[in-house]
């Protein structure tokens, strides 16, 4: 309600109408207000989205590839203009155009170590032998600050020796909030290859899916799975625990297999699977 004085929302909401349940774009007729940004994006109240055609067109073409931009746009209708486009930043895209099909029956079995349909990403890797996870006996959410010494040491001794890894862990990844996930920095996990988010009954905040570093995500080709504690598919985790460990810290574990893991990401359809040997 307090928003409806804020001359800024006709830009960016839809109205729910209560009479038929219908979503109309602005906020012309009574009903709750959708943040969908339909009046820039369809009506093109302002000329957002020609800029940012123009705008990516020039940056492909200046760095020969696909690429990234980030932007802020203030509204600023009471000083007699609809916006200010703030230009933040450009970075090349690198996309895999490997065509993987991952159905859903290969999403269960035996040899199946995690799941999930909720991945970001796509390819195949096949040379993956080490694994870095979250203990869970001894996870408290209370102390996922302590864990992070653990995991930048062996994130250093991973890099170090060229070897890149599966990491998982329960929450989001890179979360300001300790009670949350774990809050790490890119640079402390940089080595991994494949990262998991994991939920459990008593830490089930919604998993941030990459979000926190998408940009080394995309840009390093990092696959991303969300792994959910009441879905169907879950993290075998008896096998996990069962393998001999190099490093078996308080509260970070890491297991080098004898033979590599199978990483397949379909990025078309969001799924993904982890086979063991």
């Amino acid at each position: 309600r307090d928003a409806e004085y804020d001359v800024t929302l006709k830009y960016i909401a839809s109205t729910l109408r209560s009479q038929d349940g219908r979503l109309t774009i602005g906020t012309g007729a009574k009903g709750p207000r959708i943040i969908d940004f339909a009046p820039i994006l369809k009506l093109n109240d302002i000329k957002l989205n020609s800029l940012l055609k123009e705008l990516i067109k020039m940056c492909e073409d200046k760095l020969g590839s696909m690429v990234e931009i980030e932007f802020a746009v203030t509204l600023d209708d009471k000083r007699g203009i609809p916006a200010r486009f703030g230009f933040l930043q450009v970075r090349p895209m690198v996309v895999s155009r490997e065509e993987v099909e991952v159905s859903p029956s290969e999403l269960a079995g035996e040899k199946v170590l995690l799941a999930s349909k909720n991945v970001l990403g796509n390819g195949v890797l096949e040379d993956i032998r080490d694994i870095v996870y979250v203990k869970s006996e001894d996870f408290e959410p209370s102390e996922t600050f302590y864990m992070v010494p653990e995991l930048e040491r062996i994130n250093r001794n991973l890099t170090d020796a060229g070897r890149p890894y599966v990491l998982i862990g329960y929450g989001r990844w890179g979360t300001t909030d300790p009670v949350a996930g774990i809050p790490v920095n890119f640079g402390q996990i940089s080595g991994a290859k494949v990262i998991v988010e994991a939920t459990l009954p008593e830490l089930n905040f919604g998993l941030s899916q990459g979000s926190h570093f998408f940009h080394n995500v995309t840009s390093f080709q990092i696959l991303y799975f969300s792994v959910y504690h009441w879905d169907q598919y879950q993290i075998d985790w008896q096998w996990l625990n069962e393998q001999k460990p190099v490093t078996d810290g308080k509260y970070i574990r890491h297991v080098e297999l004898d033979s590599p893991l199978m990483i397949k990401v379909d990025g078309r359809s969001g799924r993904g699977v982890i086979y063991h040997g």
